[in-house]
């Protein structure tokens, strides 16, 4: 495995456990007592390249990236429609874009 491949198995395993931290205080009603005290990002997961590549052939210099390891603008945290009417709503939606 690279060093990329490496940061982004290290970074998945930190947003798992900031989940996992969250879902145990949501499942005690969110008692302020046992609120869980926050991980602070390492040093090394802060700036970790998107690296898709761009329409100019050039690596994606954007170091906001989600959990799959790509920024807003290459597939991070868009999900598309997942229900039936969201689906239909969405190839009305193309279908009237290309009839322009």
């Amino acid at each position: 495995m690279d060093n990329r491949a490496v940061l982004l198995k290290q970074l998945k395993a930190y947003h798992q456990r900031s989940r996992e931290r969250f879902d145990r205080w949501c499942a005690s009603g969110y008692r302020h007592d046992l609120k869980p005290i926050h991980e602070p990002m390492p040093d090394e997961l802060r700036h970790i390249p998107c690296a898709a590549k761009t329409r100019a052939g050039t690596p994606c210099k954007r170091t906001d990236i989600s959990t799959n390891g790509r920024c807003k603008y290459h597939g991070g945290h868009i999900t598309g429609a997942r229900t039936a009417e969201g689906k239909a709503r969405q190839l009305a939606g193309y279908r009237h874009w290309q009839n322009k």
